[in-house]
Formats: C-alpha cells, sequence, structure tokens
C-alpha cells in the first residue's frame, strides 16, 4: 500500500502524537489526531493564565537526536532562547547546587556530617549490596546510604507516593544503558578529535539549553498549525471510548465528540494513549490476562499551583528541589528565568509549585483555593516568598505524567507488549504509550520510527530506550574498535604460564644439551651455578631434564601470578572508570523525575 492509500489514526496530541503527524505531513501522508483533552502538547504544554505562561514542569529543549533537533528548530527556528540552567536543592533551609559541588555541599553540610557521608560512602564501595533490585540498593551502593538518605529519599518518595525500597532500580539504571567496559576505557584514554564544535557533553552535564520563548506548549502548537496548514487534522475534546479490533488488527476507534460517538476508520494507528487505557478499551475486550496485566500497571499524577508574586525577583534559579520533608511541594519553577517572555509585567514574578499525587487522594480532590493558600503558606514556610505578595494563582491538574517503576510493572508490562505486538497497524508511542520513563526527544523518535514503519520500515521501538544517544561514547572505526578489545581483553593465566614455563624450559634444556656436545669447559661452570637454585642440576644429558623441570616449574608459577595480578589491576581500574562514568550520567538523575 502506497503512502497515499494510507489514512492514519493518532490517538494523542502531545510531543509524541504530533510529531507523528508532522512527519507523516512531510511524506505526503494525510493523518487524523484525536486529543481528548482542549490544549496540544500533553505535559508539554503551557497554560496561559491572564498573560502569564507557565510549563506543567519544566521543559528543556536538548537532544544528541539529529532527526529531533532539526524537527526543533524547523519548527521554531529563531524563536528559541539560549538559557543558562541553575537548579539547587533546598534542604535544611539551606541552598545545594545540583549537580552537587563537593565544596558547597561540604559547607552546606558540616565537617561532621560532610565526614559521615565520606565513610558511608566508603563502606557502600567496600561492602555493596550484592543484589540491586530497588532503587534505595542502586543509589546506595554508588553514594553510600547516608547521602542517599539526605538528598535522594525525601524527593523521590515525594514524586513517586511510594517507599525507595518498592522503586525498581531499573528506573535509575535506566539512564545509564550501553555503558560497557570497554566504553568507559575509551572515554578515559581517547580525546574527541572533532573539534569543530565544543566536545560532546552528557547530557546530564548540560549547564545551558534551548527553550521556546513562550513555553513548550509554543512549539506543539505551532507543530499542530503546519500539520493541519498540510492537509491533515487535529481534534480538541475528541476523547477515544473504545478501540474497535478483530483478527489481530484495528478496524477503527470510537470517538466522543461534541457529545456524539462517532466511528473513525484507518489504516494505521498509533497511539500515545496511555498503555493502560489502550488496553482497557479494547472491543471486544482483550483476554483477561492481558487486561489484567495492563490494570496492575499504575502511573503518578501531577499537579501545578502556580503564583503570581509582585516582587520582580525572587532567587536566581530555574528551578528548586524542595527536599524539606515539612512542605508537601516538591519542586518550586520559577518561569521568569527560564524566558522572560513568560512573565507580562517585568516587576512581578510567577512561580510554579509542583506537587505530585495520585488522582483520587487528598492534594488531588483539594479545592483550587485551598490549593493556593497551601502553595503561599508552604512559600512561606521555606522562606522564599511572604504570601502577603502573593496576589493571584492558578491550577493545573496533570493525570498519569509519570508511568511507576514498582515491583510488578515489567512482567505486566511483557504481558501487555506480547499482545499488541501481534497488531501490525497498532503501534504504541510516547512516555505513556510505552509505559516507559522517556523524556520528550525520546518520545519523538518513538513517533518517527513509528511513521516510517507505517511507510514500510520494521522498527522496533521498544530499543529507542536502549539507544545510545543519551550516552556518552566514543565512536571510532572498527580497527581502533578491535585495537581495545585486544589491548584491554582478560589474560589466560593458564595459557601464559603454559607457554612461558614451555618456553623457559626448552631454553634451558637446549642450553645445556649444547654445551655437553661442545663440551664447552668455560661456559659450563657457570651454567653448573644453577644448581644453587635448581636441586640436582648438572651440565650433562640428565641435569638437561632436571633443569627443564625446575625451570617450566618456576616459569609457570611467575606466568600464572603476573596474568592474575594483570587481570586483576585492568579489572579493578575498568572497574573505576566504568563507575566514574556511570556517577558522570546519574549526576543530575533529579532532572529525570
Amino acid at each position: 500500500m502506497h503512502g497515499n492509500d494510507k489514512k492514519v489514526v493518532i490517538i494523542g496530541g502531545g510531543p509524541a502524537g504530533l510529531t507523528a503527524a508532522y512527519q507523516l505531513a512531510k511524506s505526503g501522508v494525510e493523518s487524523i489526531v484525536l486529543e481528548k483533552d482542549m490544549i496540544v502538547g500533553g505535559i508539554s504544554r503551557t497554560v496561559n493564565y491572564k498573560n502569564y505562561h507557565f510549563d506543567i514542569g519544566g521543559h528543556r529543549f536538548f537532544t544528541k537526536i539529529r532527526p529531533v533537533d532539526d524537527m526543533w528548530k524547523e519548527v521554531l527556528g529563531d524563536e528559541f532562547l539560549r538559557r543558562q540552567r541553575l537548579s539547587r536543592i533546598f534542604y535544611n533551609r539551606k541552598f545545594f547546587y545540583y549537580p552537587l559541588r563537593p565544596l558547597n555541599a561540604l559547607l552546606g553540610l558540616g565537617i561532621t556530617n560532610s565526614f559521615l557521608i565520606l565513610v558511608s560512602y566508603v563502606y557502600a564501595q567496600l561492602l555493596p549490596t550484592k543484589e540491586e533490585e530497588t532503587f534505595e540498593q542502586w543509589v546506595s551502593n554508588r553514594f553510600g546510604r547516608r547521602l542517599f538518605n539526605i538528598f535522594f529519599k525525601t524527593y523521590t518518595e515525594k514524586v513517586w507516593g511510594m517507599p525507595c525500597n518498592e522503586i525498581r532500580a531499573e528506573w535509575a539504571a535506566q539512564r545509564i544503558k550501553n555503558l560497557s567496559l570497554l566504553t568507559a576505557l575509551k572515554d578515559a584514554l581517547v580525546k574527541n578529535q572533532n573539534n569543530k564544535n565544543k566536545k560532546q557533553i552528557v547530557t546530564t552535564l548540560i549547564d545551558e539549553f534551548d527553550y521556546p520563548k513562550f513555553g513548550p506548549g509554543m512549539m506543539w502548537q505551532a507543530v499542530a498549525d503546519d500539520v493541519q496548514e498540510n492537509g491533515s487534522k487535529v481534534y480538541l475534546r475528541a476523547e477515544v471510548e473504545g478501540i474497535l479490533w478483530s483478527k489481530n488488527k484495528v478496524d477503527a476507534l470510537e470517538v466522543k465528540r461534541n457529545g456524539k460517538i462517532e466511528v473513525v476508520q484507518g489504516t494505521d494507528f498509533i497511539s500515545s494513549m496511555p498503555i493502560r487505557e489502550a488496553i482497557q478499551k479494547l472491543k471486544p475486550a482483550a483476554p483477561r490476562a492481558v487486561l489484567d496485566a495492563a490494570n496492575d500497571l499504575k502511573y503518578r499524577d501531577f499537579l501545578t499551583v502556580a503564583l503570581i508574586v509582585d516582587q520582580p525577583e525572587l532567587f536566581p534559579d530555574n528551578w528548586i528541589y524542595i527536599h524539606e520533608p515539612n512542605v508537601r511541594v516538591g519542586r518550586i519553577q520559577n518561569f521568569k528565568n527560564w524566558s522572560p517572555f513568560m512573565v507580562p509585567d517585568k516587576n512581578k514574578t510567577c512561580v510554579g509549585l509542583e506537587y505530585f499525587c495520585f488522582e483520587g487522594d487528598d492534594l488531588w480532590n483539594m479545592p483550587e483555593h485551598e490549593l493556593i493558600e497551601l502553595g503561599k503558606r508552604e512559600l512561606e514556610i521555606l522562606g522564599l516568598v511572604n504570601s502577603r505578595d502573593v496576589e493571584d494563582g492558578q491550577v493545573v491538574r496533570m493525570p498519569k505524567a509519570y508511568p511507576v517503576y514498582d515491583p510488578t510493572y515489567q512482567n505486566s508490562l511483557t504481558i501487555v507488549r506480547e499482545f499488541l505486538s501481534k497488531m501490525k497497524n497498532f503501534q504504541t508511542v510516547g512516555r505513556n504509550g510505552m509505559h516507559r520513563y522517556n523524556n520528550q526527544d525520546h518520545s519523538m523518535l518513538t513517533a518517527m520510527l513509528a511513521t516510517e514503519n507505517v511507510l514500510g520500515s520494521n522498527h522496533d521501538l521498544w530499543k529507542v530506550n536502549e539507544e545510545p544517544e543519551y550516552h556518552e561514547e566514543i565512536r571510532e572505526d572498527p580497527a581502533l574498535e578491535r585495537l581495545f578489545t585486544r589491548a584491554f581483553a582478560r589474560m589466560d593465566k593458564l595459557g601464559l604460564a603454559t607457554a612461558l614455563g614451555s618456553i623457559s624450559g626448552f631454553i634451558i634444556f637446549l642450553a645445556t644439551i649444547c654445551l655437553v656436545m661442545r663440551g664447552d669447559k668455560v661456559t659450563a661452570p657457570t651454567l653448573h651455578l644453577l644448581n644453587q637454585y635448581f636441586f640436582g642440576y648438572t651440565v650433562s644429558v640428565k641435569g638437561a631434564f632436571i633443569g627443564m623441570a625446575y625451570t617450566f616449574a618456576w616459569a609457570f608459577l611467575f606466568g600464572w601470578l603476573f596474568a592474575y595480578l594483570r587481570n586483576f589491576l585492568l579489572a579493578f581500574h575498568i572497574y573505576r572508570l566504568k563507575r566514574k562514568v556511570e556517577l558522570m550520567n546519574f549526576k543530575d538523575f533529579l532532572d529525570h523525575f
């Protein structure tokens, strides 16, 4: 089927869904985007309240994925601002730079606490937990339990609403996949020879980023407009009520628009709706085991309390992580520091207090005026804003903001994936569509590959988070790869010992036999001195065999010990290099919450 014969229906008008529509339009394929909300952008939207613009969380625009970066530039071009990043942790009424800076942390935590953190770190390095099943074990093995308790535990449990010993380790490990020992060595030993641009910086270390003048929603509204100008359609307040399928393919969707149900047919379907909902909406119903697995997938919800403050400046940060246990706010955005265009009055400031919750709990159900009062009160408790200076506020709720990595999610997701893989014209993309903690650019990449699949490719979208774009790797030619592999391969202890013993023993045997045959009375006494080390050795045929045996034994032992020590020291060195690169990738882990 040619592209012009395709009728693609896309569920969801967030970054993934709109990227799919945009890429299809560039290929001359029209599509229909169904967005159940009244605004596009999903969690990457920007809310306009009395000309004050604020995000649902902060969304930096940086990527090492070239097609994603090209799309951003195609759509907005000069509308991007280059912004300097400043973020800090607020703990014990003190600010700590994040990523952590040793001197700042030392001064803030005090000598005694810092010493105890160091002791805890050394203990974790010497006696780590052997099985890293939970987030708590994963972080404690790398930083020590004391630093984990100070800088990770409180905030993580605010975000996820569950103990750290119930969060799976793979959620953290996902950020540093594909980090091989060979990669660590190359990172440490080889310099990037392409100096046309600055040395590639790992995404976790980026200290500046691009940002649309009026927030990320500006990007996605522009994409929606472009898509519609090219013949495709974007329907708002269009909620999918049913996914009609038969014979391992989707035939149509039941869509509720303007209070009526209509059937939308298509040849191909791309879904960024939560994968749990996609299974729940199948008609006829999915098999009971699949439905149970989908129902077991959980999400963490999120709300923003945006407050307008009658002060021109509050704090210099783009955002602050709140690690204080006596307040419920988890993170505070200062939108004026993301872009001055976000605030219409330069004498005022707009901050966004982010609360993590579950749909239906006390926070989620709290009336807006009470949430605004809670935000004002907590800003004053933290000493950041005088509540009297807050003159207005707005609340935005975002359901299913974060897929939860609990102890059962992996098995449940596997069951759902296996079932959906049989539907050849139905693809899931994006964060919620795949129940994976993707960033915006990875969500977009899944959509780009999905559109290529519509046009005839055969990409496995589930491998996107395993691609190396987010990991600092030095890519060299195959010859250099082979050189590193050979140079740092483990040495065979038995092989080296046997070879060294055999060669050394043969040399002594041959030298002794040659002297016996030549009758060299000048050199023979010198070689005869070996009998001080080799009992029974003489310059004779019998002595040649005795000397060979002794030499083989000693050379064998020396070769085995040499190979053992070489392997041990090399393995330890590689381990330290790998851990160093791993920690660099983990330095701004909080940014990915």
